[in-house]
């Protein structure tokens, strides 16, 4: 999927605890919280695909800044497709999560749950029946990918959305009505909650969520196709998108009205470079290898370094000035050797030896945000990328600073 552009997740430091138990939390002003998941017996819904099981384990209580105190670092790894393949990348980045105490959000393409003796099901806008601009995954890959979205959201991850067929370009999602996308929506969350009716598999649990309601945000192929989307997504109550290419490294803003929050790859500085580049795998590989996913071997091991230290200079500008939000999306890929596989979990171990750093989903700095006073996010959003607070951070968020 080549778009230009998820584990316990932490608000706070999380506890470590099992699936199902209180979570003792330290916000980020380090006042004590508690996240719970109660369990109850799973109430099965259409043909036993989902089903809701209650809160979603791991999920921190937010907490209001206090005046005066600085925000800590979010930053968001996010994950395009979300397939597991026999390169098995999806459990290996739930495993660098649970190292680190983060919360990721996995984008799922519906069709990843739908196998391809069944893409007839698959009616996507302005093309052919069963037409996808990636491929199906084999049986096994379904039925492990499944496996993997389960166990994901169980540790407290977030399962989004990338929609189905990956239509990018001259006839792709930027020329999708409204309707267009409510259509490929509404079929992206009937493949996940039939995927017992369309696979026939018996020997798996049912996802223990119920998507219709968690679903509440995506990311769209290629970056494309947002303006009309979000007509479509607030009507769905969706609460942000992640699909605004180059956003400046500032802290977020509602779009549509106010009612859905804008979360955009970013520009991040290029490691090397006078110039930046978009956060995300794809780009990374763009500028290297000028696209091409087997480019030289012998440049590989600089690759790797130039892309972990690009990713950590976005880190830093945030870090040490505004605290804006990090977003950085990829791919379950093996480009360029696996380089970038290996350049973000590098980064993660990195980011992770930092104070006040807070791994997380989106859905979990949504609940933040709201949590927070308006006039204070309004204040943090003036801060441009690399600019610190006048006066310091006692200053610029006291009552009367700024």
């Amino acid at each position: 999927m080549l778009t230009a552009g998820a584990a316990v997740g932490a608000l706070g430091t999380l506890a470590a605890c099992s699936s199902g138990t209180g979570l003792e939390i330290s916000g980020p002003d380090g006042a004590p919280g508690k996240g719970t998941a109660q369990a109850r017996p799973a109430k099965l819904i259409g043909d036993g695909s989902t089903a809701d099981t209650g809160a979603q384990p791991h999920q921190p209580l937010p907490a209001r800044l206090k005046p005066g105190r600085r925000p800590p670092q979010f930053v968001v790894f996010s994950w395009d497709g979300a397939g597991e393949l026999s390169n098995k990348l999806f459990s290996r980045f739930r495993r660098v999560a649970a190292d680190h105490g983060a919360g990721m959000t996995f984008f799922l393409s519906g069709i990843y749950t739908l196998p391809e003796s069944k893409k007839h099901l698959y009616r996507p806008p302005q093309h052919p029946v069963g037409a996808s601009a990636i491929g199906y995954l084999s049986d096994r890959h379904i039925h492990a990918t499944l496996q993997q979205v389960r166990a994901a959201w169980l540790e407290g991850h977030e399962i989004g959305t990338h929609f189905n067929g990956h239509f990018c370009g001259a006839t792709g999602v930027r020329n999708w009505s409204p309707a267009d996308w409510r259509s490929e929506i509404e079929q992206a969350v009937n493949f996940v909650t039939r995927w017992k009716t369309n696979t026939g598999f018996t020997d798996l649990e049912p996802l223990p969520f119920d998507y219709r309601k968690e679903l509440i945000g995506g990311r769209t192929p290629c970056l494309e196709g947002q303006s009309h989307l979000l007509p479509t997504a607030a009507a769905l109550g969706w609460k942000y998108d992640a699909s605004s290419p180059g956003g400046l490294q500032i802290w977020p803003s509602k779009v549509q009205d106010g009612r859905i929050w804008d979360f955009p790859l970013q520009s991040i500085p290029f490691s090397g470079h006078s110039f930046q580049v978009l956060s995300m795998d794809y780009n990374m590989m763009f500028n290297q290898s000028g696209g091409n996913p087997l480019g030289d071997r012998a440049h590989y091991d600089a690759w790797r370094a130039q892309a972990r230290d690009t990713y950590l200079a976005g880190f830093r500008r945030a870090y040490e000035t505004n605290r804006a939000p990090l977003f950085i999306g990829n791919h379950f890929e093996r480009w360029n050797g696996g380089i970038y596989m290996d350049a973000v979990e590098e980064a993660i171990g990195t980011m992770a030896s930092y104070e006040d750093v807070r791994f997380v989903s989106f859905r979990q700095l949504v609940t933040w945000l709201e949590a927070q006073d308006p006039a204070v996010l309004r204040k943090l959003r003036t801060l441009t990328p690399g600019q610190s607070p006048t006066g310091g951070w006692e200053e610029f968020l006291s009552p009367t600073g700024g």
